[in-house]
C-alpha cells in the first residue's frame, strides 16, 4: 500500500546571486556539458550585503590530537560550550569547554569508554538548560553488530566538573540503531530529545527469520532445493523512525512518542525552540524513496504530523549522511538543507515568519559544487548565517554566506580549508551577542579540531 502524499509548507525556489556568485556560477557552467546534471536555472539579481562577517580569526583549540566531531552551543552569560571525541587509552573520551571571552576554559570529561560508537556523522552534543545545568548525549555500543548501539544521557549540576549516571531514553530494549540526537528543553524545562529509532529492524528480522524456517520446513530436507541464504538475512519491510521522549530531574522517562514511522536512516536532526514550541527539521523517507525534508513542531503539548519543507523529489534509494539544519527566534524561523534531486547538488534555505506554520521561498546558497553538510543561524536582523562544504580543487572549503528573508545575500566566504573525506565530518557554529563561533576538522591535517570566532556585520 502506497503512503499518501505528505502536506508541504513549500512555495518557490529563487536563486540569489552576487557578483561573486556570477563569476563562480559563469566558470561552473563553462565547464558543464549536457551530461553534467547541473540544470539551467533563472538567477535573480540582489543587492550584495558584502562579507558575511569580519575579523576572522583562529582561536586555540581545547582538543586534544585526533579530536574530532564538534558541537557546539549557546551558553549562558554569553559563554559557548563545545563538546567533541578524542582518543584516550584503548577508547574514546567525550569532552566539553567552555569559551569565555577568546579562551577555551580546560577540557571537562563527560563520559569515557571502550565501547561507544565513534561515527563521522552521528556525534555527541552538549547544551545548557534554563536552569543552568548541563545535559549531554554520546553513542555506546550494545551488541555485537556493527551499528547495534544506543544513546546515553548524563546531567550536570556544576559545569561539568561531575556528571549523573547514564540513562538511556529509549525504553525498546534492542540490539538496534540508535541515534542523531537532538536535546533541547521541554516547556515544563524538563530535557527533551530527540532521536533516530532503528527498533523495527529486531522486529522485521524476527519475522524474517520465521519465515525461513517456515519455507525449510515446507520445502524438507531431502527435495534438493534450498534458500537465498543472503536475501533471507535482509529484514523485509524494516523503517527507522523518528522517536520524541522528555527526561525529568529525576532521570524518569516520559511521554515518549512516535514522531514518524518511516525515516531515512542516517541523516541528522535539528531542533529549535520558536515563540510557539520546539520545531524539528530531518530528512524523510516516502515508500517511492523519495527522501526530502519534513517538518514538525510541538503545539498545545501535541505533535503535528509531519508536513514536507519542500518538495525537491530526490530519489535516492539509500542514505546521503547530509541532514537539514533549523535556527529560531520568536516566531522567525529559518531552515537550510542539502538536496542532490536530478544529481545536481544544492544547498538551499527557507524562511518563516510564523514559528513554521508556513515557510516563504526556497533560495539556494552554494557555489555550484557543494558537498553539504549544512548548519544555520538566524540573525537578529531577520537574515540567516549558512554553513556548508563545497567542494574546491584543493579538496573543501568551509564555506558560509548570510542571507535576507528576500534572498538578497553576501559573497561566499571561506573560513577554512579541509579535505572532502567523511573524516572532515561536519562544521558547525553557534552565535554569542555580535560574534559567531566556529568549529570544524581539519581532515588534512590528520584529524585537528579547529575553533574560530568572527564579528557579524552590525547593519
Amino acid at each position: 500500500m502506497r503512503l499518501p502524499r505528505r502536506p508541504t509548507v513549500s512555495t518557490l525556489i529563487r536563486t540569489p546571486i552576487t557578483l561573486a556568485t556570477t563569476v563562480a556560477l559563469a566558470m561552473v557552467c563553462a565547464a558543464c556539458t549536457p551530461e553534467s546534471g547541473m540544470d539551467s536555472e533563472t538567477h535573480t539579481g540582489s543587492d550584495s550585503l558584502g562579507s558575511p562577517f569580519s575579523d576572522l580569526r583562529e582561536l586555540p583549540s581545547p582538543a586534544a590530537a585526533g579530536g574530532i566531531t564538534p558541537y557546539l552551543s549557546a551558553g549562558s552569560d554569553g559563554t559557548v560550550l563545545l563538546s567533541w571525541q578524542e582518543p584516550e587509552g584503548s577508547g574514546h573520551a567525550v569532552r566539553m569547554a567552555r569559551l569565555v571571552g577568546s579562551v577555551w576554559s580546560e577540557p571537562r570529561t563527560i563520559a569515557t569508554g571502550d565501547d561507544f560508537f565513534v561515527n563521522w556523522a552521528d556525534f555527541p552534543s552538549v547544551i545548557e538548560m534554563p536552569d543552568g545545568s548541563l545535559a549531554a548525549h554520546w553513542l555506546q555500543r550494545e551488541g555485537p553488530d556493527t551499528y547495534a548501539y544506543g544513546v546515553r544521557i548524563a546531567r550536570s549540576s556544576d559545569g561539568g566538573e561531575s556528571w549523573s549516571s547514564p540513562l538511556t531514553p529509549h525504553l525498546d530494549g534492542t540490539l538496534t540503531e540508535h541515534g542523531f540526537v537532538s536535546l533541547f528543553p521541554a516547556p515544563d524545562g524538563s530535557l527533551a530529545a530527540v532521536w533516530l529509532d532503528g527498533r523495527d529492524f529486531a522486529r522485521a528480522a524476527a519475522e524474517n527469520a520465521e519465515r525461513s524456517d517456515a519455507s525449510v520446513e515446507a520445502e524438507g530436507t531431502d527435495s534438493g532445493a534450498h534458500t537465498d541464504d543472503s536475501a533471507a538475512s535482509e529484514p523485509h519491510d524494516a523503517n527507522m523512525s523518528l522517536r520524541y521522549a522528555e527526561i525529568d530531574e529525576a532521570g524518569e522517562i516520559r511521554a515518549e512518542t512516535l514522531l514518524d514511522a518511516r525515516t531515512c536512516d542516517c541523516c541528522q536532526t535539528s531542533a529549535a525552540l520558536t515563540s510557539a514550541g520546539p520545531i524539528l527539521v530531518y530528512r524523510d523517507r516516502s515508500d517511492a524513496e523519495i527522501r526530502d525534508i519534513s517538518v514538525v513542531r510541538r503545539l498545545d503539548g501535541r505533535w503535528t504530523a509531519p508536513a514536507v519543507l519542500h518538495e525537491d523529489d530526490w530519489h535516492i534509494p539509500a542514505c546521503p549522511v547530509n541532514g537539514p539544519a533549523v535556527s529560531a527566534r520568536g516566531d522567525r524561523v529559518a531552515v537550510a538543507w542539502y538536496t542532490a534531486a536530478g544529481d545536481a547538488p544544492k544547498i538551499f534555505v527557507k524562511f518563516s515568519e510564523d514559528a513554521g506554520a508556513s515557510f516563504g521561498e526556497a533560495f539556494r546558497v552554494d557555489e555550484g559544487e557543494p558537498l553539504g553538510r549544512v548548519d544555520i543561524a538566524l540573525l537578529p536582523d531577520g537574515s540567516a548565517l549558512v554553513l556548508w562544504l563545497e567542494t574546491a580543487e584543493e579538496g573543501a572549503r568551509v564555506t558560509a554566506r548570510r542571507i535576507r528573508t528576500n534572498g538578497a545575500s553576501s559573497q561566499a566566504e571561506t573560513v577554512a580549508l579541509t579535505d572532502v573525506s567523511r573524516s572532515s565530518g561536519f562544521p558547525r557554529m553557534v552565535l554569542r551577542g555580535t560574534e559567531v563561533v566556529l568549529a570544524w576538522t581539519d581532515a588534512a591535517a590528520e584529524g585537528v579540531l579547529r575553533t574560530a570566532i568572527a564579528t557579524l556585520p552590525t547593519e
